[in-house]
């Protein structure tokens, strides 16, 4: 694929990529245990029928799912494209750098203890230990020699770290595991529409904050010489696009749990489609990231049927391999 430099040119794949989720939308509604055919799903949505069943399917179950993978992969793309940019590391992604591990860890950890029920608490428990795993995994990176391989080390041991504390918590106590296992595995089933609607606004603010910064993150990826030779202060956008992440990739693991490599593959698709302003960046990440999770849940749906797959299952499968390469990659080139 080449990079299409032209305005018109990214409008048309952003067009082309929205249209792909729209037409993913409708079949993620329409796929399940029940087929519903698309017809019937846009009846569901548009002339609801309280007493048809397949319509309150749609509007109660299947639309809530939808929402969920389109926010999630949305803000797990956006969060590891702005990692790669903070970082200037192609490798970085929320679930490589330890930050998805610090926020499920904290959620199982203190939900119980302070009896937290509500999906508001739960996102608040997520941005702590999100907080946490970067700030670990950004201060180990950055002693001796700041290679970015080292950095990604350090996020490999951080996640590590937590998930073996997270796996701890199985053997101490048997109670919650059935949400232990939701948060460690990652699932954009089960949620309900208030809920889902109640973390929107937040995810909505670190999308508009991020789009609000793209120009300086285009100085901020030339190198910090140069960004500050133009009266950038690096450390306040990077401190700044730092708060983006942790609010994006903690609203996403508080709805979904834990869900990987969508932050690491779909940044690299996208920089390979769209031109390099950050300003189109952005809006691709989060059009395609929300594309593969809805298509990578629609798979863990259909594969096995009547069975599900851990959508997390699906996400490794692609992105492993992506991982290995890119880490091959950048060993030759380095």
């Amino acid at each position: 694929m080449t990079t299409l430099h032209t305005r018109s040119g990214a409008l048309i794949t952003l067009t082309i990529g929205f249209a792909l989720l729209v037409l993913l939308a409708v079949l993620s509604l329409s796929i399940g245990k029940t087929y519903i055919a698309p017809g019937d799903v846009l009846g569901a949505l548009f002339k609801p029928d309280p007493l048809d069943i397949d319509h309150i399917l749609v509007n109660t179950t299947r639309l809530s799912r939808m929402t969920v993978a389109i926010a999630v992969g949305a803000c797990l793309a956006v969060a590891g494209g702005l990692m790669q940019a903070v970082t200037r590391n192609p490798l970085a992604s929320p679930g490589l750098f330890g930050i998805n591990a610090g926020a499920v860890f904290s959620i199982v950890l203190l939900a119980p203890l302070f009896g937290s029920t509500t999906l508001t608490q739960f996102m608040v428990l997520a941005f702590a230990g999100a907080a946490v795993a970067g700030t670990l995994v950004y201060c180990i990176g950055m002693l001796g020699s700041r290679s970015p391989f080292r950095i990604v080390l350090a996020g490999a041991a951080v996640t590590a770290l937590f998930a073996s504390f997270t796996q701890a918590l199985l053997v101490i106590s048997q109670e919650g595991l059935d949400s232990i296992l939701f948060w460690m595995a990652g699932s954009v089933a089960g949620r309900e529409m208030d809920a889902v609607l109640t973390i929107y606004p937040y995810l909505l603010i670190g999308f508009a904050a991020s789009f609000v910064l793209a120009r300086h993150i285009n100085i901020l990826v030339t190198g910090d010489d140069i960004a500050r030779g133009l009266g950038q202060n690096t450390f306040v956008i990077r401190s700044l696009l730092s708060i983006i992440i942790i609010l994006l990739a903690g609203g996403a693991v508080s709805l979904a749990g834990n869900i990987g490599f969508i932050g690491l593959i779909v940044p690299h698709i996208v920089r390979r489609i769209l031109p390099g302003d950050f300003r189109w960046l952005l809006a691709g990440y989060a059009v395609f990231g929300a594309l593969l999770l809805l298509l990578a849940d629609i798979v863990a749906r259909v594969v096995l049927i009547p069975q599900e797959v851990p959508i997390g299952v699906v996400t490794a499968l692609l992105g492993a391999p992506f991982f290995i390469h890119m880490a091959r990659k950048g060993m030759r080139n380095g």
